[in-house]
C-alpha cells in the first residue's frame, strides 16, 4: 500500500527502464490481487494501467515538488486503503506464499511466544533511525559469517509473519512518538504502565531544565523528581511504584538496526537514580546566586568534546560513543560510575578554556547574547560533571558540594582556589591586562602547583602594593587563609583525578568572590544562560 512515487506512477524513470517497469506491474498486480479482500483496489490497478492517468499523476506530484524516492499511497474517496483492515488477512496469506515449498512446510520455535510456526524469510524494516527512506533492518542475516546451521535470511531469529509483523510496528510507532535523539543515537523508552509526559523521568532527564523553560513550569527538572519520588514513597502514588520502565538505545548504520544498549527496572529505582543524578550534577552559578540550570543530557555528553564549529555532528559526535553509554547507564542508575575518560578529556578542555579567554570575551559588555549563553552553558556542565564524577567514585561521600567548600581536606581543591584569588588580585590591582596570570599560568598551577604557586605569591606582593590599605588586607587574609589549608607546601604534581579538583576550587572560589557583585555579565547570565 506504500511504495515510491516511481515504482507506483513510474515519476522519474527512464522510458523502457525494463527493472522500474517491472517493479510498477508487480505493483499494480498485488492491487488487482488484493481486490478480492478489497475490491476498490481494482479501480487504482485500472487507473495505474492507464498511461493517461499516470502522465496526469506525474505532472501533478512534479508540480508539488515530489522526488522518485518520496513514498506514496493510495486515497480512493475520502479512504486511504492503508489505513482499513479488510486487505491485512489476504496479504498474510499472500506472503506465506512467498516461502519455498520446503520453508512453507518446515516449522521452528518462535524466538517470541516459544510457539512452533513456519519462520518469516523477512522481517520489516524499522524506519527513522538513519534516514534511508527504506529504514533498517533489526532483524537480518544475509552473510555467511552471521548464518548458523546453513539458517538463511531471518530463520536465524524465527518468528512467525504476525509476530515479526507485530515487533515492527510496535518498535516503529515508539520510535516515532517515543523517541529522542541523543548524541548521535536514538534512544527509545517505554513503561508497563501509561506515565503522564510531566511525570516521566527519563524525560525529565533528557531535557533538563529545557522542559520547564518551554512550559513556563514553576519547578526545575530537579525539584521535580523530588517531588515524584516524595510522592511515591508516601504512598500517594502506589500505582507508579510498582510500574517498570524499559529503555533502547538504537542507531542505523549500513541498512542495519544497531541495539547500542538496553536498560530496564523498577520506576521507583528509575526516580530515585535521577533524583540523585540532578543532585551530583547540581553547581553554583558563575555570579554565585544559587545553582545554574540542570542541564540536558545531550549537553552533558557534548561538553566532553571542543567547539564543533563547521564539522559535520555526526563525526563530531562519534568520538564520545563510549562516553554516551556509559553517561546514559548512569543517568539511569545511581550504582553506575563515571568512567575516568571523563576526566580525561573534561580537564584539558577546561584548561584551554580559561587559558584562551573564552569565558572573558563571552561575558564582555559587546558579546551577542547567544555566544554568552553558549559559553556559560559549556562551563556549567562541565564543572557539574567534574563534580558528579568525584561524587560517584566515593558513593556519595565525596566533600564536593555546589557551593565552595572551605573546608575540603584535599590540597589540590585549595591550590585551584589560590590560583582564581591570585587572579581576581591582579584584576583589581591592574584592571585588563589581556594574558594575565590565569591565561599565562592556569595548565601548568593545574599540574605542577608547587612550581607554580610560589611564583605567583611573590608576584602577587607588586599587586598588593597598588591597591589601597583595606582591599589589600582583605586579599592578605583571604590568601593567608588558603594556604593555610594548604599545610606544609603545594602538591609537586596533581593526577589527573587532583586536576579535576583544582578545577573545580578555581571556579567555585571565583564563583563565591563573585556573589553579589554588581558586574555587568552577571546580571547578564541570570536571564541568558538557558
Amino acid at each position: 500500500m506504500i511504495e515510491s512515487a516511481q515504482v507506483v506512477c513510474l515519476l522519474g524513470a527512464e522510458p523502457g527502464d525494463a527493472r522500474v517497469e517491472g517493479k510498477h506491474r508487480f505493483f499494480v498486480r498485488l492491487l488487482r490481487e488484493a481486490s478480492s479482500a478489497m475490491p476498490e483496489l481494482a479501480a487504482a490497478a485500472a487507473m495505474l494501467e492507464d498511461e493517461a492517468a499516470l502522465a496526469r499523476i506525474r505532472k501533478e506530484l512534479t508540480t508539488r515538488k515530489a522526488r522518485p524516492v518520496d513514498s506514496v499511497t493510495l486515497l480512493i474517496g475520502d479512504v486511504f486503503p492503508v489505513e482499513r483492515e479488510d486487505w491485512h488477512e489476504w496479504w498474510r496469506g499472500f506472503r506465506r506464499t512467498l516461502a519455498a515449498p520446503s520453508e512453507r512446510d518446515a516449522t521452528m520455535r518462535c524466538f517470541v511466544t516459544g510457539e512452533l510456526v513456519a519462520p518469516a524469510r523477512t522481517h520489516r524494516k524499522i524506519r527513522g533511525l538513519s534516514g534511508q527512506p527504506s529504514g533498517d533492518a533489526l532483524v537480518c542475516f544475509d552473510k555467511a559469517a552471521f548464518r548458523s546451521y546453513g539458517l538463511a535470511q531471518s530463520a536465524n531469529a524465527a518468528m512467525s509473519e504476525d509476530t515479526a509483523a507485530a515487533y515492527a510496528a510496535a518498535l516503529n510507532k515508539l520510535v516515532a512518538e517515543h523517541s529522542q535523539r541523543l548524541a548521535g543515537a536514538t534512544v527509545v523508552h517505554w513503561f508497563a504502565a501509561d506515565v503522564a509526559e510531566e511525570d516521566d523521568p527519563i524525560r525529565q532527564c533528557l531535557v533538563g531544565d529545557e522542559a520547564t523553560l518551554r512550559e513556563g513550569e514553576e519547578l526545575s527538572a530537579q525539584q521535580r523528581a523530588r517531588e515524584l519520588l516524595r510522592s511515591i514513597r508516601t504512598g500517594q502514588r502506589v500505582t507508579l511504584g510498582t510500574n517498570r520502565y524499559y529503555a533502547v538505545t538504537l542507531s542505523g548504520m549500513a541498512g542495519r538496526v544497531m541495539v547500542r544498549d538496553w536498560m530496564e527496572g523498577q520506576f521507583e529505582d528509575l526516580v530515585e537514580s535521577v533524583c540523585q543524578w540532578f543532585d551530583d550534577l547540581e553547581i553554583v552559578r558563575l555570579d554565585g546566586q544559587g545553582t545554574a540550570r540542570t542541564p540536558r543530557l545531550e549537553r552533558v555528553i557534548t561538553c566532553l568534546l571542543p567547539e564543533r564549529g563547521s564539522r559535520n555532528y555526526n563525526d563530531w559526535i562519534k568520538q564520545v560513543g563510549s562516553e554516551r553509554v556509559a553517561l546514559w547507564r548512569a543517568a539511569l542508575d545511581s550504582n553506575q560510575p563515571l568512567p575516568h575518560s571523563v576526566l580525561g578529556r573534561l580537564v584539558p578542555l577546561n584548561a584551554r578554556f580559561h587559558q584562551s579567554q573564552q569565558l572573558e570575551r563571552a561575558l564582555g559588555r559587546e558579546a551577542p547574547p547567544r555566544e554568552r549563553a553558549e559559553a556559560l552553558s559549556v562551563l556549567y556542565a562541565r564543572m557539574a560533571l567534574l563534580k558528579a564524577y568525584h561524587r560517584r567514585r566515593d558513593k556519595g561521600g565525596s566533600p564536593i558540594m555546589p557551593e565552595l567548600n572551605e573546608d575540603h581536606p584535599h590540597p589540590a581543591y585549595h591550590c585551584g582556589r589560590l590560583m582564581a584569588v591570585y587572579a581576581a588580585l591582579q584584576h583589581a590591582a591592574q584592571g585588563d591586562v589581556g594574558a594575565g596570570v590565569v591565561q599565562r599560568y592556569y595548565a601548568a598551577a593545574s599540574a605542577t602547583p608547587g612550581l607554580i604557586l610560589g611564583r605567583l605569591s611573590r608576584l602577587s606582593t607588586f599587586h598588593l602594593n597598588k591597591l589601597d590599605p583595606g582591599l589589600a588586607h582583605w586579599f592578605e587574609g583571604k590568601l593567608a587563609d588558603i594556604w593555610a589549608r594548604i599545610e606544609d607546601k603545594p602538591p609537586t604534581t596533581l593526577t589527573l583525578e587532583e586536576q579535576s579538583l583544582f578545577a573545580l576550587g578555581y571556579y567555585q572560589q571565583m564563583a563565591a568572590d563573585r556573589r553579589g557583585r554588581p558586574v555587568t555579565q552577571d546580571q547578564n547570565e541570570k536571564t541568558e544562560e538557558g
